[in-house]
């Protein structure tokens, strides 16, 4: 039967077809998912169409599972990648202001990020270097109290002190940001995140990668400034 031959079709050709053919739909019972099919008794409802009705519901119900599920999967292998590729980019840095410089590169590029800043809790000269550091005192880490106390990420808006001394000039152009301690190895310090975008750091994002990103970034620049 062609295509346009089966768009003529009568509603009496396909009741004698079926007519004839009362097998029709043991053999393609996956169409009754999708038919309905209305009862002779009015608003009363077979023990069967009651079953089809909630295999239906539970068949749509366990398909957006799935969906779901699926879409879990690809983000996460997604994430796995940004990581693995931001994992190789520290290794090869070799100085602290190139692991600055590849941060900037790679989160730009796979984490669609604007800013980035590293901030080291040690005292420091007026070296080329000084801008990485904050001073240990009360005063510089007032604005990070929270941070650095309890090691866990922070997501949202910064505070203007933050943003001022993570971000310099660029302050006020930061709507949200990811502000993650760095405590691994000895290192104490934080690593910063921001975006011109007023959600895309939000107070209910999950820490997972962000403490797995503070955990190599403070490795990476431990070994460094033993090195050094």
């Amino acid at each position: 039967m062609t295509t346009k031959q089966a768009a003529s079709l009568t509603s009496d050709q396909v009741e004698n077809y079926l007519l004839k053919h009362p097998e029709f739909f043991n053999e393609h019972l996956h169409l009754l998912e999708t038919m309905i099919i209305p009862h002779p008794s009015g608003n009363a409802i077979s023990l069967i169409s009651k079953q089809l009705e909630i295999f239906r519901n539970k068949h749509r119900e366990l398909e957006n599972q799935l969906n779901t599920l699926i879409e879990i999967a690809r983000d996460n292998d997604a994430s796995l990648n940004r990581m693995h590729k931001l994992t190789l980019t520290l290794l090869e840095a070799s100085s602290l202001a190139d692991v600055a410089d590849k941060l900037d590169l790679i989160l730009s590029e796979y984490f669609l990020t604007d800013f980035v800043a590293i901030r080291i809790v040690k005292p420091h000269d007026e070296s080329e270097t000084a801008d990485f550091f904050i001073r240990p005192d009360r005063e510089s880490l007032e604005p990070f109290a929270k941070e650095l106390s309890s090691k866990e990420p922070k997501c949202g808006r910064p505070t203007l002190a933050q943003a001022k001394a993570l971000f310099g000039g660029s302050a006020l152009e930061v709507k949200s940001c990811a502000i993650i301690p760095l405590s691994l190895a000895g290192t104490r310090g934080l690593l910063a995140i921001g975006s011109r975008q007023e959600g895309r750091f939000h107070y209910s994002m999950g820490n997972l990668f962000l403490n797995q990103m503070g955990e190599l970034v403070s490795a990476r620049i431990m070994t460094l400034l033993t090195r050094n």
